[in-house]
């Protein structure tokens, strides 16, 4: 099954809906799909109604799964969190979910209010609000742009540069959930819990070694920024603990460089697909 399991829409930062992603991703050819949008699971039901639609056509149709990707903080670092199948309505997911939606706004508030104070750049709440679908997250990527588009920078680059990161005055960090909690609220709710790109984490082995406790179950060896070698790392790594390899392309947009989609950019094996099968079957009968 050609497949992509890491997909976000503008339900987050990314720039297609879940319906243009839908359609996107049967135009490249792909079978099946997960939106791993940031910190919420909205985009899924868009994507199924949208399903429905052209199932109720006679066109043709791919599989979309549930998923998500949680931003967490451990040690001053950034940790994603991928979940598949979870049962949403789960008490402890959605409130991971509704205490990563408050902080997302908290951070964003108090990143204004210091934009204004420090700097003499209003940018208002309702500008990055805007910019996401109806509940989705915002996130730097929409402050940035707000910061651009009212005149305090020049350009998105600029603004990450000068406003959106830890040695900025005006910069506040979200204070997100850990790691753990992630791992074992989305694992306690029927999902399969896994480490997100992993290739840029220095205490990548120990911490997946520690996730494990909470269960963490997979680890995303296939992704577009990582090398072959790393590839076969971080697979080589699952092999070893017992844990399930997955990918994806983490399509967040057509690349600037030539306009090309690059949803399940041929370097996901078919086999992904039928371990993430088996092993939501290994954990429903648990």
């Amino acid at each position: 099954m050609k497949s992509d399991f890491h997909i976000h829409t503008n339900y987050s930062d990314g720039a297609f809906s879940p319906e243009k992603v839908v359609d996107s991703a049967i135009d490249v050819g792909l079978e099946v799909i997960a939106l791993t949008d940031h910190d919420n699971v909205l985009s899924y039901g868009v994507a199924q109604n949208h399903l429905k639609k052209l199932k109720d056509e006679n066109k043709k149709i791919l599989e979309v799964i549930q998923g998500i990707e949680v931003n967490t903080l451990h040690k001053s670092n950034e940790i994603h969190i991928l979940g598949y199948f979870m049962d949403v309505e789960n008490s402890d997911f959605k409130n991971l979910i509704k205490t990563q939606q408050q902080a997302r706004v908290k951070q964003t508030e108090e990143i204004i209010a210091l934009l204004s104070k420090k700097e003499g750049i209003n940018v208002r709440f309702e500008d990055i609000q805007s910019q996401v679908a109806p509940g989705g997250s915002i996130g730097r990527p929409h402050l940035a742009k707000a910061i651009t588009n009212v005149g305090g920078t020049s350009n998105v680059m600029e603004a990450y540069a000068k406003y959106i990161n830890d040695n900025s005055p005006v910069y506040v960090r979200r204070k997100t959930v850990t790691p753990h909690d992630a791992v074992e609220i989305i694992y306690d709710a029927g999902g399969i819990p896994v480490i997100a790109h992993p290739h840029d984490l220095i205490i990548a082995e120990e911490l997946i070694k520690e996730l494990m406790q909470f269960g963490l179950r997979g680890i995303e060896a296939y992704h577009r920024k990582h090398s072959p070698a790393i590839v076969e790392y971080f697979s080589s790594m699952a092999e070893e603990l017992g844990l399930i390899v997955t990918g994806g392309s983490d399509f967040h947009a057509p690349s600037v460089m030539n306009g090309q989609i690059i949803l399940g950019k041929n370097f996901v094996p078919d086999w992904i697909y039928d371990k993430l099968l088996e092993e939501k079957k290994c954990l429903d009968l648990a």
